[in-house]
């Protein structure tokens, strides 16, 4: 009635009494207007959902630069026979950044293996994630619009190729907001000291306030910048500046309304107060066991900075973090238009150990089944050679898996063609793969909408659907109409 009498300004009114208040489409629509006020819908107090949830969080295993699904999770026996030899006539002809498509098929030197009672097919590459075959949902049928790293990565973020738009993470912490008022509500971690392509754009929130956008974790050192108190400064003291610091910030955000940046920055200062108490605690790795840390390989060289992302994602999620986000070989270290064989080997064995210890972890602890993981880079690689002996982008066909939250395992969906080229059956562009990951979390992709411009936008761009095949205890497709 709030919404519909009085232009709407009930609803107002509404929104910033109730923090959790019911998620309808008006009341989306109302709270979107581009206003920050405390505890409103555009905070991050906890909201309602729109249905029961599968899943409380998300860890995202982002592999950039473009893994090779012939060579991971989708063997393709017909690239032996064609090896050396130009792809045959009738498979579509496509665009591709390095101009590869009529170079010789390139045979896989991987040993392929069925694991678990599915029976999934595991490249020898990827020994210890075959060990957790039955908790694997694996989709070969991904495509995507991006034939370069800046558009793809950008699209497996944000559903756009274009920057501009709020990143997956930020959807989440918008629509659910978070249990822990004293850590962020979304973390973003990368493995080395190369930036991620893109950089904060990946995680940034675009049009939507910028309260919601991502926090990143150093590699080394401290894990969060600038949390530490100066010297000499107690919290008495640290608290009447923030509440003196907070008083004159409102002030000046007062007549400046539509500028989100200013709230974000009032609520940085203060969740960077709570942080100095309770995020030493939440990524101090001392208190683990010597067993916890061999899981996760961290004092294995190889894969002891992978290992540590993991492992923090886990205490992360423990403590109701809603999103984390561990990208592996920031700067696109998994494109290997050359040498695929020397790239791959070295990018496996350093994710391979801590991405199975993040799931034995996470089971053994009782979380995989309210923690969806998900594995995938931007895009996949050809079938075709590159200089003879690497792969170039594959957009139109790849492989992603997730893993808990309440998604069928031990399955695959959808396919490929016969030579790993295109997607061809159930094909799952990004966009449904980022309506499956909100559905799975208790959010409709058709209500959660934010307001921009006199548009109502989700992170579907109006396109995606919801693959009810992956879900526990669902057949068929979901489509717009539900």
């Amino acid at each position: 009635m709030l919404t519909q009498c009085g232009a709407g300004f009930g609803a107002l009114a509404l929104a910033g009494m109730l923090p959790t208040a019911a998620f309808g489409d008006d009341a989306v629509a109302v709270a979107s207007s581009g206003t920050e006020s405390s505890g409103g819908l555009n905070s991050l107090s906890p909201k309602a959902l729109h249905h029961a949830a599968k899943a409380k969080s998300v860890i995202f295993l982002f592999m950039e630069g473009g893994p090779s699904q012939m060579d991971t999770f989708d063997p393709k026996p017909e690239l032996e026979n064609l090896a050396g030899k130009p792809v045959p006539d009738g498979f579509e002809k496509v665009i591709l950044p390095m101009g590869e498509f009529h170079s010789p098929i390139l045979a896989s030197k991987r040993k392929w293996k069925q694991h678990g009672e599915g029976g999934l097919w595991v490249s020898d590459w990827l020994p210890n994630i075959a060990t957790h075959a039955d908790k694997l949902a694996v989709i070969r049928s991904c495509w995507t619009n991006g034939i370069n790293h800046s558009g793809g990565v950008c699209q497996m973020n944000t559903g756009s190729q274009f920057a501009g738009r709020p990143s997956l993470g930020s959807w989440v912490s918008y629509g659910l907001g978070t249990e822990n008022e004293n850590l962020p509500a979304f973390v973003v971690m990368q493995d080395n000291a190369n930036a991620v392509v893109n950089g904060p754009r990946n995680w940034s929130t675009g049009f939507m306030p910028a309260v919601y956008q991502g926090t990143e974790m150093q590699t080394k050192g401290d894990p969060f910048a600038n949390l530490k108190a100066a010297g000499g400064i107690d919290q008495r003291m640290q608290r009447t500046k923030l509440d003196f610091l907070a008083e004159i910030n409102r002030m000046h955000a007062s007549s400046r309304q539509s500028n989100t940046e200013l709230e974000a920055r009032i609520r940085s200062f203060e969740l960077a107060f709570q942080m100095q108490t309770h995020a030493p605690e939440a990524v101090d790795l001392a208190s683990e066991t010597q067993e916890t840390r061999d899981l996760y390989g961290l004092d294995d060289k190889q894969c002891a900075a992978y290992g540590r992302q993991c492992l923090l994602a886990r205490r992360l999620v423990e403590r109701g973090v809603r999103f984390i986000q561990c990208y592996h070989g920031s700067g696109s270290k998994w494109d290997a238009h050359s040498k695929i064989e020397s790239n791959h080997s070295k990018m496996c064995g350093q994710m391979d150990k801590p991405v199975a210890g993040l799931l034995a972890d996470l089971e053994r602890r009782g979380l995989l089944d309210e923690t969806l993981v998900i594995w995938g880079g931007e895009f996949g690689r050809t079938p075709m050679s590159e200089k003879g002996d690497g792969r170039d982008h594959n957009p139109t066909g790849f492989t992603m898996w997730m893993a808990g939250g309440g998604v069928n395992g031990g399955q695959t969906y959808g396919s490929t063609d016969e030579i790993g080229l295109h997607a061809v059956e159930d094909r799952l562009h990004v966009h449904d793969l980022h309506s499956t990951v909100l559905h799975l979390l208790g959010v409709d992709h058709r209500k959660l909408t934010y307001l921009h411009n006199g548009r109502p936008e989700r992170i579907d761009e109006n396109e995606g659907n919801v693959y009810k095949k992956l879900l526990s205890g669902n057949q068929g497709r979901l489509g717009l109409d539900g």
